[in-house]
């Protein structure tokens, strides 16, 4: 599903296309959140390539994005089988304050 959100940024609108897309290795899952131009590249089945990534933490679950500073790349088909039974972003983190005595 893609979202589409406008922001309020002077006078001008701008709109924003978010998707949330289930990628995996052979290591595992987690889900990416795709944004505009990279929405289009994210089809199933689909082989792509994440230079830059970074792992956003979103209501206590991890989310893997690729911000400007990153690059996603449509590649050939890869030659490896999914770990389809460890989806990282399934694990809910919390965030625990450590007092040093």
């Amino acid at each position: 599903m893609v979202l589409q959100k406008g922001r309020a940024d002077g006078p001008q609108v701008r709109q924003m296309r978010i998707a949330e897309c289930l990628i995996g290795d052979e290591t595992g899952l987690i889900i990416f959140t795709a944004r505009n131009d990279q929405v289009d590249l994210m089809k199933e089945n689909t082989t792509v390539i994440l230079r830059n990534a970074k792992i956003d933490m979103f209501k206590g679950s991890m989310r893997l994005a690729v911000d400007k500073w990153g690059r996603v790349e449509v590649t050939e088909p890869a030659d490896f089988t999914v770990k389809e039974d460890n989806n990282l972003s399934l694990i809910e983190y919390e965030l625990v304050n450590v007092v040093e005595e």
